[in-house]
């Protein structure tokens, strides 16, 4: 049965005021605005962590046509904002969807925005940035959403790691989802190394592809104390320290930044994605800044410095590394869409990292090899 829409509006920070339908969540709701560039997925980015606090415009104009299935997810909720489709299609046909997206929008409250110019929008962002906006299913007055949007709190001023990051510790052991709890597995590959995967908002396609490399996970909170990793560290508990990807600015993470700067100063072996990746740099003394409107999609072609191979990679993040930290680290990976830094391996120190998403699997699957580096690291610093 085709999903009946609703009326809705958008209001933009640049005071562009947009009517709509809307499937989902009936709600008023502020966020910042990206676009997303991959042509499948769309479960996967609503339930990935590192999009809270966004709406996210997809530039695929046909959107719910598989539905949503469990399998799937990312994360155990939806965590975007919201959605902007050009088409939604409300009745599904995939052999694998349990629910239609209209339907998982509705349990996790989140908003879907449909028969709008995605085309229009994208330009927009592209010509003058990410920004914050208001949807509404209730509010069509342009003043009151523009009063909501000013007295709302812009995104670089929300800490979501503590919204999104694991308040227990819990093991990762292989592929099976628990969709009755956190992430449980069986049947895993025989461990040669084991890590704790700080959770800053981690995805669970990142946890398969490191037991996938025959690591054992443990993954912790994002309040996380330093001492009792180098702790573990040292009694050979662990061999190593994950920094997962995750939502919001990264240079509001201040007591992040200082447990991370102790790990560093440990000498542990440790490996970034995304966040984890902006974190590292930050906590060596290199502040990030933030691009004009990101980087976020599944065709992203990335220069492997040391093979010379170009790798199609996903990315989703608004900040980057700033280029003169090629002082204290070798750049491994170039963005050929912009030449920003996408990987890095420091001098001297058993650390590298990456900002795009190797697990993603954008189609190829030729940036999976860098998790098997991650355990030679391990390995090589422990002789």
């Amino acid at each position: 049965m085709a999903t009946a829409l609703k009326p809705a509006w958008i209001y933009l920070e640049n005071g562009t005021l947009l009517e709509a339908k809307s499937f989902g969540a009936d709600d008023t709701s502020v966020g910042e605005i990206v676009f997303n560039t991959s042509l499948s997925g769309y479960q996967e980015i609503m339930s990935d962590p590192s999009y809270a606090g966004q709406f996210v415009t997809f530039t695929m104009p046909e959107i719910g046509n598989v539905g949503v299935n469990v399998q799937d997810m990312e994360s155990a909720s939806a965590h975007a904002k919201g959605m902007l489709v050009r088409k939604y299609q409300g009745r599904h046909s995939n052999f694998r969807a349990e629910e239609s997206l209209d339907a998982f929008l509705i349990k996790h409250n989140v908003m879907g925005i449909c028969d709008i110019d995605t085309r229009y929008l994208t330009k927009m962002i592209r010509d003058e940035g990410a920004m914050m906006m208001v949807a509404s299913t209730k509010i069509r007055d342009k003043e009151e959403l523009k009063m909501i949007l000013e007295n709302a709190p812009r995104i670089e001023d929300i800490n979501y790691i503590e919204q999104v990051s694991t308040k227990e510790v819990y093991k990762h052991e292989s592929a099976t989802y628990n969709a009755s709890g956190p992430f449980k597995y069986k049947d895993a590959p025989v461990a040669e190394a084991k890590i704790a995967v700080i959770d800053f908002g981690v995805k669970r396609n990142i946890l398969n592809e490191i037991v996938n490399a025959n690591i054992a996970v443990d993954v912790i909170p994002n309040d996380f104390l330093a001492e009792d990793l180098i702790s573990k560290y040292n009694s050979k508990e662990i061999d190593g320290v994950f920094l997962s990807n995750g939502p919001g600015d990264p240079l509001v993470l201040k007591k992040e930044q200082e447990q991370i700067k102790k790990l560093i100063t440990a000498k542990i072996p440790m490996f970034g994605i995304c966040l984890g990746h902006q974190l590292l740099s930050i906590s060596h003394g290199y502040d990030t800044f933030k691009l004009k409107f990101g980087h976020h999609g599944g065709n992203h072609p990335v220069k492997n410095e040391k093979t010379g191979l170009v790798e199609i990679t996903a990315q989703n993040h608004n900040y980057n590394v700033p280029d003169n930290i090629i002082e204290i680290a070798d750049v491994t990976h170039t963005n050929l869409f912009d030449k920003t830094i996408e990987g890095l391996r420091y001098k001297n120190e058993p650390i590298f990292s990456v900002q795009h998403h190797p697990e993603a699997s954008p189609g190829p699957k030729e940036s999976a090899y860098i998790f098997g580096q991650f355990l030679t690291l391990m390995k090589e610093a422990r002789r």
